[in-house]
């Protein structure tokens, strides 16, 4: 995955709370079996008419919003089923950073595993950042290393798991994880091959 270290991008805020996972990639959408192209779809049921045509009042079809890459949610953002197609899609769309009071666990787990960076900011400060957002283009800067967000006039922090924090800063998956221990499995793997176990060789 691409290494997450600063970030700085245009804010496109998204003022609904409960947003779940068939909101952001609907199920008609999860036939495909690569990660790629399913950000066409992202909050399709919310973008498009039936006939495909783009509904003029949902804010992400306004062009003020083209090549955000910051995305401002609201409370339990990721609800739902534990689909990853959801971060794969808000990924693919252009997103790298997403903001809310708080996550979906799984939705939450899912992000760092696919190298989006999730932030939890107290929910009067998202609001702040939201109606910014919707006056004007914003930008935010995102500096992972420091853990903090900050807009060039106010500096917010965020609390993060050292073990996420590290996958992000180096771009590892869970499997690029393991393999930082290649060294120490490759012993263990030797030394089990010699220990006799019931009597089997």
């Amino acid at each position: 995955m691409e290494p997450i270290k600063q970030h700085q991008g245009l804010v496109y805020p998204l003022n609904r709370a409960n947003v779940d996972t068939d909101q952001i990639i609907p199920k008609q959408f999860l036939k495909r079996i690569e990660r790629q192209g399913f950000g066409q779809f992202l909050f399709y049921n919310w973008r498009f008419h039936d006939d495909g045509t783009p509904r003029e009042e949902f804010s992400l079809n306004d062009s003020k919003y083209d090549g955000a890459s910051i995305l401002v949610g609201g409370e339990n953002f990721g609800c739902g089923s534990s689909r990853e197609h959801a971060p794969w899609a808000i990924q693919d769309f252009g997103f790298k950073v997403v903001i809310a009071p708080s996550f979906a666990d799984i939705f939450y787990s899912n992000c760092f595993k696919n190298g989006i960076l999730p932030i939890q900011l107290p929910k009067p400060v998202v609001e702040q950042l939201m109606e910014k957002a919707s006056e004007e283009k914003y930008e935010l800067n995102v500096d992972l290393k420091q853990q903090v967000v900050d807009d060039g006039d106010v500096e917010v922090s965020f609390d993060i798991q050292s073990y996420h924090k590290e996958m992000l800063l180096n771009g590892w998956d869970e499997i690029a994880v393991t393999l930082t221990h290649e060294d120490k499995i490759d012993k263990y793997e030797k030394k089990s091959k010699g220990v006799k176990t019931l009597g089997i060789s």
